[in-house]
């Protein structure tokens, strides 16, 4: 397949702005990470008018698929981690054309993870799974049973990938794989939730006792990072934490984060006066007896 798409890869080689061409073919008896496609071309380049581009290929029976991502997605994807099959092709595709060692060095930089890439990753799966934990947990209380068991098993997709993160390991697709070798007690849980004979009630209601248990435990590692940022000023509104470029990353989970650990109080909601009477600013600090 790779010949067939020289004249291709070739021609986006020559493109100053390209910094790195990957080709990842498919494996036979391996998790499928390329779509159904018996090949993909992994284009990373500086700059691009759209953040992904696609195209697609035949030839005689076989089909490929032509990937243009900028350098900026790359590290999205790595740190969000909301694109999982990116990992396999950095990791095991076939490295093309490599300007100045760039995908050289971000293999490295994968295998190695650095402590302040983990401390976010922790951060942001953390505050998915606590997300996750109190919606499901709403619907548990107002017998939503399937919406409920729905959003635990979500959670503890989370927690599985904040403990695998912990362990310094990037999650992969295999996760739970990952998971039974690394945190077993969560891997048991998991197993319960899907495979024991008792009443989804039931179940349900042993598997939020048990998560309760656990994310307190992984509480000080998931908010390590975020309470880091928040100590470099005495107190936040919510705006300017949304606005920090380290948290945006947390998106739309960031406030239930932020509601939980004044719950847990971890941080402190503190008020100030408005012109409106009565109305007050909401404002977010480390209580003194833990900064």
């Amino acid at each position: 397949m790779e010949d067939i798409l020289r004249s291709i890869y070739q021609e986006r080689a020559s493109h100053p702005s390209t910094v790195g061409v990957i080709i990842v073919e498919k494996r036979q008896n391996a998790i499928p990470t390329t779509d159904t496609f018996d090949a993909i071309l992994l284009i990373i380049v500086k700059e691009n008018n759209d953040p992904v581009f696609v195209k697609h290929y035949t030839y005689n029976d076989k089909k490929a698929a032509m990937h243009i991502v900028t350098e900026k997605q790359i590290h999205d994807w790595l740190l969000l981690g909301n694109n999982k099959k990116i990992f396999d092709w950095i990791y095991n595709g076939k490295i093309i054309f490599d300007r100045n060692d760039y995908i050289a060095n971000l293999k490295h930089e994968l295998k190695e993870f650095p402590f302040l890439g983990r401390k976010i990753k922790m951060g942001i799966e953390f505050a998915k799974l606590i997300r996750r934990y109190i919606d499901g947990k709403a619907f548990f209380d107002h017998y939503h049973y399937l919406d409920a068991y729905n959003h635990v098993v979500h959670s503890l997709h989370h927690l599985a990938r904040l403990a695998v993160i912990e362990n310094g390991f990037h999650p992969e697709v295999t996760v739970w794989h990952q998971v039974k070798q690394i945190e077993p007690e969560i891997y048991k849980l998991y197993e319960e939730l899907v495979c024991s004979e008792e009443t989804l009630e039931k179940r349900l209601e042993l598997l939020f006792l048990a998560s309760e248990f656990l994310i307190h435990k992984s509480t000080k590692a998931g908010i390590q990072h975020l309470m880091e940022v928040l100590q470099s000023k005495e107190s936040w509104s919510f705006n300017d934490m949304l606005m920090h470029p380290e948290l945006t990353p947390y998106s739309v989970d960031l406030g239930i984060l932020i509601e939980y650990l004044i719950d847990k109080k971890i941080l402190e909601a503190v008020e100030a006066e408005t012109k409106g009477q009565g109305i007050h600013h909401r404002f977010y600090r480390i209580p003194e007896k833990l900064s």
